[in-house]
């Protein structure tokens, strides 16, 4: 396939908001596809490229642009991977930059100019066509011919659309059946929705188990034998940042296991650290034997996907915490009440505040685990209602904040493609924030005006509000009222944020309408 047959599936999509318009069109084109430009066609119609880094930014990106582009279309996807793939390539050293630079100067030039702006918002991760992961699974369902459920439980399995898109298109239902659960190839894990209060959650999940939500990392543990690996919610490996729980998980009993918890730093008196205190552990390479000391990780676990062979994914929520007990015993697993009664549910959330975390996190007893999904299985209550938003802009601030960028514009998720604006919010920054949003939003700047800097939507803030209001002013009709940053979220993806569907929902919920 040509790479401007794709930039014209692109841009379709992209002007199409009808999702089952947009899923005919990629379905459509995944057809099209030989089996080897499959991988590359799903990554690009995904906003991707299958490097994720090449190594080029944006200074070497306009020195590269030629001035004009090539008359015909001729480059096709497999000649665009590969080159992608030798810049990737470059080893590091002397020159490298040099050489980047020219194999990107080679491949531009022989792009249209459409194409070269294709390629540069596809480099950036700027893309937005409205191919989202759900629509694009569908897609790919609808092309393979096969149910959209087999497609979703490969992918939850593998965390690669474009390796069971290849497989399904090229081998059918018989390819979709090599992804199961593998040791070391970490899952996509599954996610909570929000509740209003405890007696929501009871109200939608009946007796239910509550935990503790405890504002740590995410980790996911996979061990056989000796051999342990940890991976982070993003599926990143930070095995080498905490050898404690190594050593940890290395001790347990079990051959074979695979754990879902959290990892978090207590202060002496046992309160947690906050989250940004936690995260310290897993940015760093070096001084890692000091870190340890001073901030010393624990783990607490609260589900077993696995284990001594066999798959728990099916299982029922209450089959898993068997296991999970079995496996690790009781010290090790984030604190559960199972009920169905308000009063108790309410006492164990202020029990779960009173000792420094978040609230709790209601789990129907019945659920299987749903990698990947927010699923409506996993209820989380907070204290204070608080959202995963994206920053879309940041505007300069005023008096001692002369200098900095401070005035965040948030938005949500949309689900067919982009972001909705919800408004700002500059409350809530330490100074030490103030100089990190700064420099790294200035990284991120795609233009400005005399005082905003608009930035690609790469990173995740967590914000609490008081309440959510009817508002005319933003596209979305809705605004937070009282908005305050709690912390940014590295751990999390722009693709995990919260959705203008849920601020609605949550906006119904709090007016009696839902």
């Amino acid at each position: 396939m040509l790479l401007n047959d794709l930039v014209t599936v692109s841009r379709t999509v992209a002007s199409t908001t009808k999702r089952t318009e947009k899923i005919a069109l990629l379905s459509a084109a995944l057809r099209q596809m030989r089996p080897a430009e499959v991988p590359i066609g799903v990554a690009y119609l995904s906003g991707d490229i299958r490097q994720r880094k090449i190594g080029i930014g944006y200074a070497a990106l306009r020195a590269a642009r030629p001035d004009g582009g090539a008359e015909q279309p001729a480059l096709e996807l497999i000649e665009v991977d590969g080159a992608l793939e030798n810049i990737a390539g470059v080893p590091a050293g002397a020159g490298s930059n040099r050489e980047r630079l020219r194999l990107l100067r080679e491949l531009l030039a022989r792009a249209t100019e459409e194409e070269q702006h294709f390629l540069a918002r596809l480099i950036f991760g700027e893309l937005r066509q409205g191919a989202l992961e759900g629509i694009m699974l569908d897609a790919v369902a609808h092309a393979a011919g096969i149910p959209a459920p087999e497609i979703r439980r490969a992918f939850m399995l593998s965390g690669s659309l474009p390796a069971v898109a290849h497989a399904a298109l090229s081998g059918g239902r018989a390819a979709l059946a090599a992804f199961g659960v593998q040791l070391f190839r970490p899952l996509a894990p599954m996610l909570a929705q929000s509740a209003s209060n405890v007696t929501d959650a009871l109200s939608r999940l009946g007796e239910a188990a509550f935990e503790h939500k405890l504002d740590g990392a995410r980790i996911q543990v996979h061990k056989a034998d000796d051999q342990v690996r940890i991976y982070s919610r993003r599926l990143n490996e930070v095995t080498d940042a905490v050898p404690e729980l190594v050593e940890l998980v290395r001790r347990l009993p079990a051959r074979e296991l695979l754990l879902d918890g959290e990892a978090i730093a207590l202060q002496p008196n046992g309160r947690p650290h906050d989250f940004q205190t936690t995260m310290k552990r897993f940015g760093r390479r070096l001084d890692i034997a000091r870190l340890q000391a001073e901030l010393p990780m624990r783990a607490f676990f609260f589900d077993c996907l696995y284990r001594d062979g066999n798959t728990l994914l099916d299982h029922s929520a209450t089959e898993r915490f068997v296991e999970l007990t079995e496996a690790v015993g009781t010290p090790l697993i984030v604190p559960r009440l199972i009920t169905a009664e308000p009063t108790a549910a309410e006492s164990f959330m202020k029990d779960a505040l009173s000792a420094g975390h978040e609230g709790v996190v209601a789990k129907a007893l019945d659920a299987p685990y749903e990698a990947g999904r927010r699923g409506a299985s996993w209820l989380k209550v907070k204290s204070a209602t608080t959202l995963d938003l994206v920053v879309l802009a940041v505007e300069w601030g005023h008096g001692r904040r002369q200098g900095s960028l401070s005035n965040l514009h948030l938005g949500a998720r949309d689900p067919q493609g982009g972001f909705v604006m919800l408004g700002k919010t500059f409350k809530g920054m330490t100074d030490e924030m103030l100089a990190w949003q700064t420099r790294e939003f200035l990284a991120r700047e795609t233009h400005r005006d005399e005082w905003t800097v608009y930035v690609r939507p790469e990173i995740v803030v967590e914000v609490a509000f008081d309440d959510i209001q009817a508002s005319p002013r933003y596209p979305g009709g809705l605004a937070l009222r009282f908005a305050r940053v709690k912390g940014y979220r590295p751990d999390k993806r722009v693709d995990e944020a919260d959705t203008i569907d849920t601020v609605r929902a949550l906006y119904e919920n709090r007016r009696g309408g839902g």
